[in-house]
């Protein structure tokens, strides 16, 4: 679908081409401030290779949005978004399932929150139509994330005059709970003595090894021609992983390090954890265990795991692409093309990793289109906080280490003093939320 023209680039409605976590929190914005929005989503009549669901705002990855902890960087940007209004984080307020310290959902009732509030503004219209042509002198933020469809991340590539870049996420297999054996698992959070939020599976020395061996041996799906293997570093394979030492995954998602089991009251040798996938605990996401390992396979080697002997797998892992652009050369601190003004960039495609940094893209896009076009001054949070920290990632980094990245203390302005990391974590939340409670009060 091709964009008509209008006579004054200040002109509404505000077009925002995405459904998605920033798509919607955009919008969101907007029309919390009285804006008059067009929101293109191209389901149900066209999907991507990872989508399944007609409703907007789906969650195609993990159902955990990671840390709910304020000391925390993930934590600390939710409780930004949560002062600022944010849709994404009131709906999963809403439909949270338990998860220990971090904040999980049911997600089809995440997604329907997010679409019955959004309904709820007469000045919003919304088109179920796939896009193929960039805006033409039209005030718009593309929030089309990690899953451009081909037509339109072609016409961006031309738009800004360079090649997109692309990584690859891979997505965690989700197991039936009444296929579980439970004899053979034992219900703990690390670090407590109870705790009920995950299923451990352990693994003794003898099942480790034979389990690492087959995830070496395991086939993975072939790559098509456009793909050329690029991993987000945070989200690897767990076979990928594997390839770098035998004792890699028990250092990184299969770490038994704060887990005792109580069956034996000994740590075991290393663990796979369930995370339960809604409030029934019918469903249990692997932690950690995003793979390219084809359908079989998959089978084959998570069955040796104790515990998922005859597993029923509701969802099994796959790998798709994502999409993002060169932020630092192309877009200014307010998210706005640098060319091109009137276009705005949000979500995951702007080179931030992560449900909650697409949305907090998404909600600053928004915040700063309606500034626009009521002409006014751009204002941005400091990179004292985490939102001002992901800005300045995505548009201040060296170009040649530009690469898609959580949000994490190392993109702050660094404290003065050492601090214990439990201390820092506080002082870090305690000077983000003060700086970004007076860059409100310009804003408002």
């Amino acid at each position: 679908m091709k964009l008509k023209a209008q006579n004054s680039k200040l002109s509404e409605p505000v077009l925002v081409i995405g459904g998605g976590l920033a798509g919607c929190e955009a919008a969101w914005q907007l029309l919390k401030r009285g804006r008059r929005v067009v929101l293109y989503e191209m389901k149900p009549a066209s999907y991507s290779a990872a989508h399944t669901s007609p409703l907007m705002a789906e969650l195609v990855c993990s159902n955990s949005l990671r840390s709910n902890v304020m000391e925390s960087a993930a934590g600390l940007l939710k409780e930004e978004m949560r002062l600022l209004n944010s849709l994404i984080i009131d709906a999963a307020d809403h439909t949270s399932v338990p998860a220990g310290r971090a904040l999980a959902v049911n997600r089809t009732l995440f997604s329907h929150y997010i679409e019955n509030k959004l309904a709820g503004f007469r000045n919003l219209e919304v088109i179920r139509e796939e896009v193929t042509e960039m805006p033409d002198d039209r005030i718009s933020i593309i929030a089309t994330g990690p899953l451009t469809s081909d037509a339109l991340s072609k016409k961006i590539a031309e738009l800004t005059g360079s090649k997109n870049l692309f990584f690859y996420d891979a997505i965690s297999p989700i197991i039936e709970a009444e296929s579980i054996n439970d004899s053979k698992t034992f219900m703990a959070n690390r670090y407590e003595l109870s705790g009920d939020d995950y299923l451990n599976c352990p693994l003794s020395k003898i099942e480790y090894e034979h389990f690492y061996r087959e995830l070496l041996s395991g086939k993975e799906v072939a790559p098509k021609d456009f793909e050329d293997r690029m991993c987000f570093e945070g989200c690897l394979p767990i076979e990928v992983l594997a390839r770098r030492g035998i004792d890699t995954l028990r250092y990184g998602p299969m770490k038994p390090v704060g887990l005792i089991d109580l069956r034996t009251n000994r740590q075991p040798y290393a663990v796979v954890q369930l995370r339960r996938e809604n409030r029934e605990s019918s469903l249990y996401n692997m932690v950690g265990f995003q793979t390219k390992l084809t359908w079989p396979e998959q089978r084959r080697i998570f069955r040796l795991i104790p515990g998922l002997e005859h597993a029923e797998f509701a969802r099994y892992g796959s790998i798709h692409r994502n999409t993002f652009i060169n932020s630092p050369v192309l877009l200014s601190e307010t998210l706005q093309l640098r060319t091109r003004g009137e276009i705005f960039f949000a979500g995951q495609i702007t080179g931030v990793e992560g449900y909650v940094e697409s949305a907090a893209m998404g909600l600053l896009a928004g915040i700063f289109t309606a500034r626009y076009l009521s002409d006014m001054a751009p204002s941005l949070p400091g990179r004292t906080t985490a939102l001002g920290s992901l800005i300045h990632h995505i548009t201040n980094t060296d170009v040649k280490c530009f690469q898609p990245m959580n949000i994490n203390f190392g993109l702050f302005t660094p404290l003065e003093g050492k601090h214990t990391k439990k201390e820092r974590g506080k002082q870090y939340a305690k000077r983000s939320l003060f700086d970004l409670k007076k860059w409100m009060e310009t804003i408002e």
